[in-house]
């Protein structure tokens, strides 16, 4: 999807669809009254007929109208708020694809100069319908025999003012960059698990290095591990054939001597819960626990894209979880990199153990903050749901930035207490610390334990089991987050 921006008068723009907004009150906007004088009011008397209410994501599609360079008019119903909140505006992006989508044209137009969103600019407005439209298209049938119906769709001009053009250029530059980043992620996730193991995503990193000069990529295997002492990702990892990986992107775009951010993503490429089984039905899902470390390759490809003058360093810690004669029991009791032992209490609670021991393999970096992302824990769903990350994190300035960054991506997270009064619960009589908590305060216990592994640094802790896919039905599949919000974040750090 390409996108252009012109601040040229709309009724000369040629174009194969042109799409204008009406509200509920049945008013169109100044571009749309240009459309309707030019065109001798024939869209004041569709309206007028009542073929259109102007309700949010309705739409009406008019053909031949007099005068007019563009083949089509589309109407879009905005409802009848003098704004749109984000939720709104995905739903008219959404109604826009759905007729785009089945026509054989190859572009359409936005006049969509006076559309106002809610706490939103013009530059903040046109990334998010560059964004909602890029990522609307995408597709995954790598494989079906049957392929969906090829799109034609491939070029969107946004119509503007003058005095919006250079904020709208720049938002359409990043929301296609950010949209790059979620379908490479959804890609990922998406992909069956006896594809996609801990050696695919060493062999994605490396693909995507070998196509910019400022990436470098590291892989630890299990040799180097066991020297490094990463007992606890080598524990989850010794129930399955697959061998484990610890992948590290190096990504230079200042100078040396900048402190790096890092991303560290959880990778199980499938978790079964080990020898603490989990229930069968809806196990096929758990192909998407790698979507932490998804995001951050992902937010990668974003990264390069733009080419931000930072330093970030990404850490994918991989591994599968399967039960087997081999695989760690509960009441084994493991040696961290960090020299912490602890009780495997849960097999199931693995994530935070392939986590903790790259916490600590980053400390070397000397880091300016670390952001984990992983989805960790069930009971961030029953908190907060499938529409928001929980957070937590050691240092109020990092979290509070993480915060900013999602509302101003559309990718909203919120702060869950990381209190000293919940550490207790990881007690354990025969090791430093348990690797769960008992069932009270599940998503907080699990940050408490991360945060033992983090005191050399600011650091936060992303869940997104919530967030990372979608479960069951025909919309199944990983949707891409926390991309947008990671992206905002570095983008606010190099700005």
């Amino acid at each position: 999807m390409d996108f252009l921006v012109k601040s040229s008068s709309v009724e000369t723009l040629k174009t194969s669809t042109l799409v204008l907004t009406v509200n509920e009150q049945l008013q169109l906007d100044s571009q749309g009254q240009l459309i309707d004088t030019l065109c001798a009011g024939a869209i004041s008397a569709v309206l007028e007929a009542g073929d259109i209410q102007g309700k949010l994501g309705q739409t009406l599609l008019l053909h031949n109208l007099a005068n007019l360079k563009a083949q089509r008019v589309l109407l879009l119903g905005i409802g009848k708020d003098a704004e749109l909140s984000d939720r709104s505006a995905r739903k008219c992006i959404t109604a826009i694809l759905n007729i785009l989508k089945n026509l054989s044209i190859k572009d359409a137009a936005l006049a969509f100069a006076d559309l106002r969103f809610k706490e939103r600019d013009a530059y903040a407005s046109a990334r998010l319908v560059a964004e909602c439209l890029a990522d609307g298209l995408y597709v995954f049938d790598q494989f079906k025999s049957e392929k969906a119906p090829a799109i034609h769709l491939k070029k969107i001009t946004f119509v503007c003012t003058a005095e919006q053009q250079h904020a709208v250029e720049k938002a359409c530059k990043h929301g296609k960059a950010i949209a790059s980043g979620m379908a490479f992620t959804r890609d990922l996730g998406n992909m069956p698990p006896n594809i996609c193991h801990p050696r695919y995503l060493a062999e994605q990193a490396k693909h995507l290095a070998k196509a910019h000069k400022k990436l470098e990529i590291e892989v630890l295997e299990e040799k180097q591990l066991k020297e490094l002492g990463a007992g606890a990702l080598l524990a989850v990892a010794q129930g399955s054939e697959q061998p484990p990986r610890m992948i590290i992107m190096h990504y230079q775009g200042a100078k040396k001597s900048d402190q790096p951010y890092v991303l560290v993503g959880k990778g199980i490429t499938f978790d079964s819960g080990g020898i603490s089984l989990k229930p069968g039905a809806g196990m096929d899902e758990m192909k998407y626990d790698m979507s932490g470390a998804a995001s951050v390759l992902g937010t990668f490809k974003t990264l390069l894209e733009l080419d931000l003058a930072i330093n970030v360093i990404g850490v994918l810690t991989c591994a599968e979880n399967m039960p087997s004669g081999g695989a760690t029991r509960p009441g084994d009791i493991v040696t961290t990199m960090s020299g912490q032992t602890v009780e495997i209490l849960n097999t199931d609670a693995e994530g935070r153990l392939v986590l903790c021991d790259a916490l600590t393999y980053v400390e070397r970096f000397k880091p300016q903050a670390v952001i984990n992302i992983a989805t960790l824990t069930g009971a961030c769903i029953v908190a907060l749901g499938s529409n928001t990350s929980g957070l937590m994190g050691n240092n109020p300035e990092l979290v509070a930035s993480l915060l900013s960054a999602g509302t101003k991506a559309s990718d909203v997270a919120w702060e869950l207490p990381l209190f000293d009064d919940y550490q207790e619960q990881l007690d354990s009589p025969f090791a430093d610390i348990a690797n769960i908590g008992g069932p009270k305060a599940g998503t907080i216990t699990a940050g408490c334990f991360l945060s033992r592994f983090t005191k050399e640094y600011p650091w936060a802790h992303l869940d997104i089991a919530g967030t990372a896919w979608i479960s069951g039905g025909k919309e199944k599949g990983a949707t891409g987050r926390p991309v947008p919000l990671l992206s905002q974040y570095l983008l606010d750090r190099a700005q």
